[in-house]
This record gives structure tokens, C-alpha cells and sequence, in this order.
């Protein structure tokens, strides 16, 4: 059996453990939420005191935080990547500028442990059914080393490339397509809302033409709703939008409907509203709506 150090106990980290104990893996967690580990030691999971804690003589870490920084701060710890058992490897599953996860791999071989880099997709719901999408980028051996933990929390695990930093670029466009989209969806909303036309019979319609999509599908709804449910807050767009625009610069490649989407969460983050769900980007149009209605 696996004994896997899990960093980062989150909407989408916990799930995740939680699918991992399902399967009989053993489970030490770590976060600052002490709520999220009392959950964790219900479903059969081993409260760590820190992160050299959880890692000692661990087979695997996974860091599920929120971006880089965080990570770094995890493996730069005092015995946290010189405790993990011989051949070790170290899981990075959030999603990061490529750039980033190369700096970290070396950080990682520096301390010969290997190291995945592993972005995923599909959401809080795919967390908690065990079907997310799996970017993985790492040498055969170590991709094969976490194979049976990917299998665990994912229906479609996919080994993209060898080197690190490849995952971490699907995962960029993945976030591209998605962040458009909620965008450009809030934008046809506000459209048709301006025009007095029932939201809920457009979403309905919409759903059954070519315009559907599973995007439509889950944000649709919610963005209909005053204050729905935070299934991913507006400022992880703020955050991995500005990482699309970083990975355009760094390969000068042009994105400016990314920008445009960008500029959009960002709005919405500074009005007070980072926290919302993504979907409420929507009232960023409604406000930019009412004041060209004010002008007339």
C-alpha cells in the first residue's frame, strides 16, 4: 500500500483524499484548516502535524495549494523532501505557470526525488466522483510510480510529455478555453437580459442547440442565481487567466480574447467580488450595462 503525504485539504484536496482512502491508500493530510482535517481523519485519513510529518518515509507528495509559491514554501521545509522514502516523488497537482514547475522539479531532483508534474481538471464535482482530468508530464518511471494514485482520482489520465512544465501548459490552455467561455457566456446573458428575454427559457434552449457545451451546462445555471454556490471563486480565473497571458509572452503568442476575459474577472475581483462564484462574472456586465443605460 502507498502512503501519500497530502498537502493542500481544499474544496477540490479533500475530495481527492478522500477518493485516495476509498481505494486503500494511506493518507496523511496537511493544511492550516482544521476543520478539513477532522474530515479527513472521519474518512480514515492521518492528521500530520506539518509537512516533514506527513512526508516522513512517505511514497508520494502531493501538493494540492494554490499556486507556486506555496509549493516552494512546502518542499523548502526542513526535512520534508529529505524525509520521503528512498525514490520518492513528488506530486505538484495545482496548476502553475510552466515556468514555475520547472524551477520546482529542480528543486526536487536537486534532493534525487522524482517528480510529476500533474494539473488537473474537472472541477469540485469531478474531485468528489473521481473523475477529474490528469495532465501528467514526468520520465516513464515516475509517471508510472503514480499511475494507481491517478487512477484513483481520475477517468482520464493522460501523459502529455517527459519534460516538466508540459502538463502546466495543457493545463494553461485548458483554463484559457474555460475562462473565455464563463466570459463570453456572462457577455450573451447580459445580451439577451437587455433585450427582456427570459434567462432561465434562454439557458434552457441554449442547451439543446449547438451552443451547448459542459460549461453551459454547470456555470448556466449559477450564473442566473444571485448568490449561488462557490465551486471556484472569481479570483482563480484572475489567477490562471494572468498565467495564460504569462505563457502568451513567454512564446509570443498573441491571446487577446484571453485578455479581454482577464480584464473581466479582474473587474469583477476589484468590485468587492473575488471570493463569488466564477460564474458572477455576469455582474460585471450588469454593471457596465446599467451605466451605458444611465448615459442614454
Amino acid at each position: 500500500m502507498s502512503v501519500v503525504a497530502f498537502v493542500g485539504l481544499g474544496a477540490m484536496g479533500l475530495p481527492m483524499a478522500r477518493n485516495l482512502l476509498s481505494k486503500g491508500f494511506e493518507v496523511r493530510g496537511v493544511d492550516l484548516n482544521t476543520l478539513a482535517l477532522d474530515d479527513l481523519v472521519l474518512a480514515g485519513g492521518i492528521r500530520a502535524g506539518s509537512a516533514a510529518e506527513a512526508a516522513h518515509n512517505a511514497d508520494v507528495l502531493m501538493l494540492m495549494v494554490v499556486n507556486a509559491k506555496q509549493a516552494e514554501h512546502i518542499l523548502m521545509q526542513p526535512n520534508v523532501l529529505d524525509g520521503l522514502a528512498d525514490n520518492g516523488v513528488v506530486c505538484l497537482m495545482s496548476t502553475c505557470p510552466a515556468a514555475d514547475v520547472q524551477r520546482l522539479h529542480k528543486l526536487v531532483a536537486n534532493k534525487n526525488r522524482r517528480f510529476v508534474d500533474a494539473p488537473v481538471s474537472g472541477g469540485v464535482a469531478g474531485a468528489k466522483a473521481g473523475s477529474l482530468t490528469i495532465m501528467a508530464a514526468a520520465d516513464q518511471v515516475s509517471f508510472d510510480q503514480v499511475h494507481d494514485i491517478f487512477r484513483a482520482l481520475g477517468e482520464r489520465i493522460f501523459h502529455v510529455g517527459q519534460e516538466p512544465g508540459q502538463g502546466a501548459v495543457v493545463k494553461t490552455v485548458n483554463q484559457l478555453l474555460c475562462g473565455v467561455h464563463i466570459a463570453v457566456m456572462a457577455e450573451a446573458f447580459s445580451l439577451a437580459s437587455k433585450a427582456n428575454i427570459d434567462l432561465e427559457l434562454l439557458l434552457d434552449i441554449m442547451r439543446g442547440s449547438s451552443a451547448s457545451s459542459w460549461m453551459l451546462h454547470d456555470r448556466g445555471p449559477r450564473m442566473l442565481q444571485d448568490d449561488p454556490e462557490v465551486t471556484s471563486a472569481v479570483d482563480i480565473f484572475v489567477k490562471d487567466l494572468n498565467i495564460v497571458l504569462e505563457t502568451g509572452r513567454d512564446v509570443r503568442a498573441a491571446l487577446p480574447i484571453a485578455a479581454a476575459a482577464h480584464q473581466m474577472f479582474l473587474a469583477t475581483s476589484g468590485r468587492g467580488d473575488g471570493l463569488a462564484d466564477d460564474s458572477q462574472v455576469i455582474r460585471s456586465y450588469h454593471v457596465l450595462n446599467v451605466a451605458a443605460k444611465q448615459e442614454k
